[in-house]
């Protein structure tokens, strides 16, 4: 296998004098278009992508902030490279993560592609049949298109996916950031691939994407065999002034279940308080708050729409949910976009990504921000209107602490976190994508997509499509021998051998390419269907024990379930006026990088005084500091709790992991947390012997992926034979495992 060539990055300078006004290159009624939307001038980002894209024949990167024309930067020079073209075929394939995000785009381009003469379409599960058909019998212009619908049509109708796309001109990733990690990432890198082993010419790659840290993995993946030729074009533009305030708040110590629904009795939890502080702070305007997991949305939608209930005025507080239904995660988008009416939108990271929702006055978050890519993304959709600002506000909560609190709780981590996400939000940090475990799913689900495309195909065939280049290039031609043995054992008999040599589809691998989940890369999951009146409100997980009288919270409102359909799955609920948040599935908690737990660390040793810290957040800083110093942290590496002991690496969270497998290979029990690791009844006398061992003799990283106990985390895991699993993690750890050793040795030195 070679070595991935070393991704350059080069920046577009500056337009000079004497080039054509980019504005002048574009199509005459692409211009035309311009005039009529009383536009006063191209943005930064959009001179250089015209300029960009118009003059140069390889792969471009358009990197710039959320709302700064990125997709017009895109297409406007894109449509004008097209618009003459007489070919069958589609000129231009755009992929993005979402399906209301390709809504929206179709909505922006739709008028000005039919000016032109240039077909749309839209190329998702929900999107109108007849227009693809149309394109089928037709095949030419611009689809917009999510990567489980191309594998859709590649299994499918390979036909049809060859003629439509095998003369592209241009790919455009949207969102790429978002393609840069995790299994939908290596998806698309292997279906762009896959386009290309039948296309008469490579389509030229436009990425789109308003938070990138190292630009170079954007080229890298964009373009892996020649990363050094794709031209980055980064904006200019400098950012709206940002105003910012960290607020805290202590949970009382009686609270089980900090994020369940508002308590009748007792005092108020710090869900509440912050509930009564977003409550008058945001109503009347447009705002976003991000409040992480579905339960959390849940539960603070519902207090804010019972305060509206309370002052007698309309709720203007709505949820916003991967669970909830699409119509109604599309009202809230469209009312949010219009304007018309004050609302704010309570979500996970559904509104994370780029769907058009207009211009916001702030963004809240509850929570210390654990990504600094996600906040910068979040952080986007404020201050989009010339002259204002954007406002960000982070809720904090801490635990009340008592005489038996655990001494990390006494460092107040949680506000410390929110300070130094401020710090490198500032200093403009985004962290680099992270190594991705899902590596054999992926290779697995290509092989039998692959098989299925081409009806049959040989070993060497199908590892040069999939394997050949790109990150799954990442698996050896050793592995993949392994994993086809595998496949075609007798106990998985996903595929067989013909005695031609044809690998095709076993007796399971049918199955499994047959079932309607197969095209898409992540798992689904057997649920509930809530009906109400008729109408969809969303999905919950079957795991709810459910009946007739059960009482849920869900949508913003509390329901009661009247009828469950047990072979539909169907609950027909009604209103009522009490209610249970359902049980989602469990998420975990996002990983931090090496540099956020340092600046983490950083925050401890001075004594400023924060302007941005509400009052609250002020104190329990101060405190946190002293309780560091009084514990000796500066010079300390242990930390007793009881019989447990914290080990504090100020490290993220894969070395934080990696250390904890060390320490469980020498026999102990540990939970990492965001700052170490903590080591179950161990004192600091024998730790400290034990990580010794590691100092003198640190484990091979491959007698450490014995000791990885959630290995089968992705869809397809469970047809991985488990040494190649634990082999691709040794290899994916292996750099990290090299400071095992020097980790080890700074901990004891302290």
């Amino acid at each position: 296998m070679k070595p991935a060539a070393k991704a350059r990055t080069r920046i577009l300078p500056p337009s000079g004098s004497d080039e054509a006004p980019s504005f002048d290159r574009l199509h005459p009624l692409i211009r035309k278009w311009i005039w009529e939307q009383k536009w006063d001038e191209l943005r930064d980002v959009q001179d250089k992508a015209i300029r960009a894209i118009l003059d140069s024949v390889g792969d471009v990167v358009v990197a710039a902030s959320t709302a700064a024309g990125k997709t017009e930067a895109a297409f406007l020079p894109i449509l004008t490279a097209v618009s003459d073209r007489t070919d069958r075929g589609l000129s231009v394939l755009y992929v993005s993560p979402l399906k209301a995000l390709i809504n929206d785009q179709f909505r922006r381009l739709d008028l000005l592609c039919e000016r032109m003469e240039i077909d749309v379409v839209r190329w998702h599960g929900d999107a109108p049949q007849a227009a693809k058909a149309k394109v089928r019998r037709n095949p030419r212009g611009v689809a917009l298109i999510t990567p489980e619908s191309i594998e859709a049509m590649l299994v499918r109708r390979p036909g049809d996916a060859h003629a439509m796309l095998s003369s592209l001109d241009f790919i455009v990733i949207d969102e790429l950031h978002a393609f840069l990690k995790g299994p939908r990432g290596l998806h698309l890198a292997s279906l762009l691939r896959r386009i290309d082993a039948f296309a008469s010419k490579r389509a030229r790659r436009v990425g789109l994407s308003a938070t990138l840290g190292d630009l170079s993995m954007a080229s890298q993946w964009l373009n892996p065999q020649q990363p050094e030729a794709v031209l980055i074009v980064a904006s200019g533009s400098d950012a709206p002034e940002l105003r910012l305030q960290v607020r805290a708040y202590i949970d009382p110590d009686d609270v089980d279940d900090p994020d369940g629904l508002e308590r009748d009795q007792g005092e108020p939890t710090a869900l509440d308080q912050i509930a009564d502080h977003l409550y008058p702070t945001l109503r009347g305007s447009n705002n976003l708050v991000f409040a992480g997991s579905r339960k959390r949305v849940e539960a603070m939608a519902d207090r804010l729409r019972r305060r509206c209930e309370a002052a007698n005025v309309p709720n203007e507080f709505f949820p916003h949910h991967g669970s909830l239904s699409k119509g109604l995660r599309e009202e809230l988008e469209e009312r949010l976009k219009k304007g018309d009416l004050p609302t704010t939108g309570v979500a996970t990271t559904t509104l994370e990504l780029g769907i058009d929702i207009g211009s916001v006055k702030s963004v809240a978050q509850i929570g210390a921000p654990r990504s600094l890519a996600s906040l910068r993304q979040r952080l986007g959709r404020s201050g989009r209107r010339k002259g204002a600002p954007a406002i960000l506000r982070i809720y904090v909560r801490e635990r009340h602490l008592t005489v038996d609190s655990d001494p990390l709780d006494h460092l107040r981590l949680e506000v410390v976190r929110a300070v130094a996400s401020v710090r490198l939000l500032i200093k403009k940090f985004v962290e680099p994508p992270s190594v991705d475990p899902s590596l054999a799913t992926v290779a697995l689900h290509q092989i039998l997509a692959v098989i299925t495309e081409r009806g049959g195909d040989r070993a060497d065939r199908l590892f040069a499509t999939i394997c050949g280049a790109g990150p799954l290039s990442a698996l050896g031609r050793g592995d993949y021998v392994e994993l086809l043995r595998s496949m075609a054992s007798q106990e998985s008999r996903l595929i067989e051998q013909a005695p031609d040599g044809t690998i095709m589809l076993g007796e399971v691998g049918e199955s499994v390419t047959g079932a309607r989940e197969f095209y898409a890369i992540f798992p689904t999951d057997d649920e509930w269907r809530l009906v109400a009146a008729g109408k969809t409100l969303g999905t919950i997980p079957l795991s709810n024990a459910v009946g007739v009288g059960s009482l849920v919270a869900f949508a913003g409102q509390r329901w009661r379930v009247t009828a469950v359909d047990d072979r539909s799955k169907v609950l027909q609920v009604e209103f009522h006026r009490s209610g249970q948040i359902p049980r989602f599935d469990s998420i975990m908690n996002e990983p931090i990088h090496d540099r956020l737990a340092a600046e983490m660390r950083a925050v401890f040793d001075e004594d400023d005084v924060l302007s941005y810290l509400d009052a609250a957040a002020q104190a329990l800083l101060g405190k946190g500091r002293a309780a560091f110093r009084d514990l000796g942290l500066a010079s300390a590496r242990f930390l007793t709790s009881g019989k447990d002991t914290h080990v504090l690496l100020w490290r993220g969270t894969q070395m934080n992991s990696l250390f904890a497998i060390a320490l469980a290979s020498a026999g102990l029990d540990c939970v990492v947390n965001d700052i170490g690791v903590t080591v179950s009844e161990t004192q600091p006398g024998p730790l400290k012997s034990i990580i010794g061992q590691i100092v003198q003799t640190p484990p091979p990283v491959e007698d450490l992926s014995d000791f990885v106990g959630n290995l089968r985390a992705a869809k397809y895991d469970e047809m991985v034979p488990e040494p190649l699993l634990r082999r691709l993690w040794a290899r994916a750890n292996a750099g990290l495992a090299a400071q095992l050793q020097s980790q080890a040795a700074a901990v004891l030195e302290g």
